[in-house]
This record gives C-alpha cells, sequence and structure tokens, in this order.
C-alpha cells in the first residue's frame, strides 16, 4: 500500500467547531462530535501499514488523529481511497 496523503486545512475557526460530517467511500455521510470524530480517525489510522510521514513523529493513532483533527481535512488511506471530514455548525452561537 502506498504512503497516506494528508490535505490541509485552510480556515483555523473551523476547528472550534464541535461536529463533523465525515465521508467514507462506500458509506454514507455522517454527523460526529468532536470526540466521535476523533475515535473514527484514530481508527483509520491504526489499520495503516504505516502512519503518514507528517504523522510518525507521534506515539499514537489517539495523538495522530488529534493533529489530523487540526490540520487537514482528508486523508487517503489508498491509492483512489480517501476519507474526508468536514467542521460543521448545528446550532447558530450563542
Amino acid at each position: 500500500m502506498g504512503a497516506a496523503v494528508v490535505l490541509a486545512v485552510s480556515d483555523p475557526l473551523l476547528r472550534e467547531l464541535d461536529h463533523y460530517v465525515v465521508l467514507e467511500p462506500g458509506k454514507g455521510e455522517s454527523i460526529l462530535s468532536a470526540a466521535e470524530t476523533l475515535d473514527w480517525l484514530a481508527g483509520h489510522l491504526a489499520a495503516l501499514a504505516e502512519p503518514p510521514a507528517d504523522l510518525a513523529d507521534l506515539a499514537d493513532p489517539e495523538a495522530r488523529a488529534g493533529r489530523l483533527l487540526d490540520t487537514a481535512c482528508e486523508l487517503e488511506l489508498a491509492p483512489g481511497c480517501a476519507i474526508q471530514w468536514f467542521a460543521v455548525r448545528l446550532e447558530p452561537p450563542s
């Protein structure tokens, strides 16, 4: 399997949101809480033979998932097979 590819998130305000729409090939979209999204990403990272090079210095899939949630919106698991996550606001700010 090839190396995983990570795409960067451009807006730091997106990281302050509490929910994410997650997309996986072959599955419908889901809305997850930030904690659920971290678990979802950690599970996918744990299943990779090798972590992406920019995450290899982190100790475990949970730490890698945290960095991904802060810095990216897509992870290529295999050529042509990527998962994506997008921050969403479910309620207007108070």
